[in-house]
């Protein structure tokens, strides 16, 4: 089974939905034949890189709320987290454009460190505060889960993988795809957002069914039929 995961990684229920997924996979008998794909959404390609920008300033204009609205609004949504055992700080979390922690994603992907890469990142922005948007600090940990830093300046430093980025957001586009998570089962069935568990493992059991039936057949017997086995040919008798 493929599971194909379009999200990004200031979405707060992009996080919650990969533990819901992760939670799933863990009481699913066949995980172990289970793929699961990252794939990059950028929800504000334009957004800006600034530390001054506090996540309740940004939301407040984009959504045009009060701060206090804004910080009732993210209550809410720390309670979720915390049911699926995330802490989240938005108080002291930093508003950042995701474009190069994605390209930086695709690059560890291609290393085999895509799961850990993308595990880190949202760990360090909602429950760390770490500024995402700063080279330094995503080489810091592209480091700490095994890629080359080195090799990981070298990816910051130019354009590289953002030809991948993009096609992931074409590809969404494509799709349909009008908000993230957004979880795609073998290009058969779609989850969109951090639904329920049940969810989760109701659709992974329904794929895998589907996926690994056998035919069976309704046999009819005119009771003259000369057939052949693995232990011979046999006329049918008389």
């Amino acid at each position: 089974m493929k599971i194909e995961v379009w999200s990004d990684f200031v979405c707060p229920f992009c996080y919650i939905g990969k533990r819901l997924l992760e939670q799933a996979l863990n009481k699913f008998s066949h995980n172990d034949q289970v793929e699961v794909l990252f794939k990059s959404y950028e929800l504000d390609p334009n957004g800006e890189s600034d530390t001054s920008l506090s996540v309740d300033e940004v939301l407040a204009e984009k959504y045009n709320m009060t701060i206090e609205q804004v910080k009732t609004m993210n209550e809410q949504v720390i309670q979720k987290a915390a049911t699926v055992g995330l802490n989240y700080n938005f108080d002291t979390m930093v508003q950042t454009n995701t474009l190069d922690a994605h390209r930086l994603a695709k690059y560890a992907t291609e290393a085999g460190k895509g799961a850990e890469l993308a595990e880190r990142i949202l760990k360090a922005h909602f429950t760390e505060s770490k500024f995402i948007g700063d080279k330094d600090i995503l080489t810091k940990l592209a480091v700490e889960v095994g890629l080359d830093q080195e090799k990981v300046k070298r990816v910051l430093s130019g354009n590289d993988y953002a030809d991948a980025v993009r096609a992931d957001e074409k590809e969404a586009k494509q799709l349909g795809v009008q908000g993230v998570p957004f979880f795609v089962f073998n290009r058969k069935y779609a989850i969109s957002g951090a639904q329920p568990l049940d969810l989760f493992m109701d659709t992974l059991e329904k794929v895998w069914s589907e996926e690994n039936q056998t035919s069976s057949f309704e046999q009819i017997n005119g009771g003259e039929g000369a057939v052949c086995t693995d232990e011979g040919c046999q006329l049918p008798e008389r």
